[in-house]
């Protein structure tokens, strides 16, 4: 079978691969090009574990092909901080005890900055629904939306 040649953008960086045409975005992330923040949690876009965004929107990379991506802008979770300092939200979900064993994390995380982009003062119940295609077994909601609304105070300057 003949490998496709794709040409995007991860996290602000030009990047070109190869993948099968059945090979999804996660698969080519993980294994391809050694992206491993974005997690497998069910492989059928039921668990938000995969979160990333192309072209600014959040998908589950479970459910995107790898050639879907060509000529995109992705973002996953290695470009949220900024050199060795932690985005506010990821800085929020280590005070706010907002993890556990840290296989939602980066989906939560890469969801939760995509409302902030665009909407920097959420409700809980809005931040409850944007959310909603993230699941957590371990740590529980609380503690995430706790995160959530810190680090949009913080990103807001309060």
């Amino acid at each position: 079978m003949a490998k496709h040649h794709v040409a995007t953008t991860i996290n602000g960086d030009p990047v070109e691969y190869l993948c099968d045409t059945e090979q999804t975005l996660l698969d080519v992330l993980r294994d391809n090009l050694q992206l491993t923040g974005s997690k497998e949690g069910c492989a059928s876009g039921d668990c938000g574990a995969c979160s990333v965004t192309i072209d600014g929107r959040l998908v589950c990379a479970c459910l995107v092909l790898g050639v879907e991506a060509d000529g995109c802008e992705v973002g996953t979770i290695e470009g949220i901080a900024e050199g060795d300092s932690l985005h506010p939200l990821q800085q929020h979900f280590l005070q706010d005890a907002a993890l556990q064993c840290g296989i939602c994390t980066p989906g939560f995380i890469v969801a939760a900055k995509s409302l902030l982009e665009r909407n920097p003062n959420p409700t809980e119940t809005e931040m409850r629904y944007w959310l909603a295609g993230n699941l957590c077994r371990c740590t529980g909601y609380d503690k995430i939306i706790t995160a959530v609304t810190n680090a949009a105070s913080e990103l807001r300057g309060e």
